[in-house]
């Protein structure tokens, strides 16, 4: 499997009660298709997985791969503190005809590199799809370093690594000392760089409110090799980026710019809580900035 194009991890709309409005979802994925992306997470981050059950995130996934018929790619993401549930959505997302798997290190664990090894060894097992490695130490609590991709990288299915560490240094690494791993775009920020050193996917999630802005940055890096505009283009997303990495509030602001752009999201599931009027009205603005200003560059 060749990664290439934005993979949007799309948000869960929910209904004022909290439950997974499926009619909401579906009109989600269509959007994306209609836009151009070249395939749908789901149960990344963005989408909240770790607020939903297993039988809810088995549901999402299936419920996906129903609607998304083929069109684009599926990929799903099965990570969980509970390894059995990692076991079980991996073997649910390979009878519901899942593309790949999305794979991390279990949270709050902290495996040692050999121990996550025999992890991502066990799902391969399991559901015998291509895995897209998961580097987000901030919210795994565990980095893939160099002991651990030596090891990971001998595992037949493993093809990827969605770099989110945040560490330009990394990008550099991966490139230089793993090419077999076909890097992809996971830190919003940096996204720039990681098409100059290579990466020809982008794990989206300004792609949930901005597809055709995602799509066309991803056109001019990748496939034009245009990093004149791309340079601009990045210029005018780095405010936007910013906020939705460093703003504290990451997974409301995404669910707020889909509602500003007049796309379904709802409510965030508990612990999370509504974003400030403040943040709401800034984030408004950056997206309204940098929506005009990718226009231009893109009319030039």
């Amino acid at each position: 499997m060749q990664l290439n194009g934005i993979y949007t991890p799309v948000i869960t709309p929910f209904n004022d009660d909290l439950s997974v409005d499926y009619g909401a979802f579906a009109d989600v994925i269509d959007w994306q298709i209609e836009h151009g992306v070249a395939g749908i997470i789901v149960g990344g981050s963005t989408g909240e997985f770790f607020a939903l059950s297993p039988t809810e995130r088995i549901s999402q996934l299936e419920f996906a791969a129903q609607h998304i018929a083929g069109r684009v790619s599926l990929i799903v993401g099965v990570n969980d503190l509970a390894v059995d549930n990692c076991m079980k959505i991996s073997a649910a997302a390979k009878a519901g005809g899942a593309d790949a798997l999305l794979v991390a290190a279990p949270p709050y664990v902290l495996p040692a590199p050999n121990e996550l090894v025999q992890h991502v060894r066990a799902i391969d097992r399991t559901a015998g799809l291509p895995i897209i490695l998961y580097n987000y130490p901030a919210r795994s609590g565990t980095a893939m370093n160099d002991d651990f991709l030596d090891g990971a990288i001998n595992i037949e299915n493993v093809i990827a690594i969605k770099e989110s560490s945040g560490d330009i240094t990394r990008i550099h690494q991966l490139a230089s000392r793993y090419p077999q791993l076909q890097l992809s775009a996971g830190a919003e920020d940096l996204v720039l760089e990681f098409f100059a050193w290579g990466a020809r996917s982008w794990v989206s999630v300004i792609a949930n409110f901005m597809p055709r802005q995602a799509v066309a940055f991803h056109r001019v890096c990748v496939t034009e090799n245009d990093f004149v505009r791309g340079r601009k283009i990045m210029l005018a997303l780095l405010p936007l980026m910013l906020c939705l990495e460093h703003g504290g509030a990451f997974i409301q602001c995404v669910k707020q710019a889909c509602a500003l752009h007049g796309r379904p999201a709802g409510p965030v599931r508990p612990p999370l809580l509504p974003m400030s009027e403040k943040l709401q009205n800034d984030l408004q603005t950056v997206i309204n900035d940098a929506c005009a200003t990718i226009d231009t560059v893109l009319d030039t």
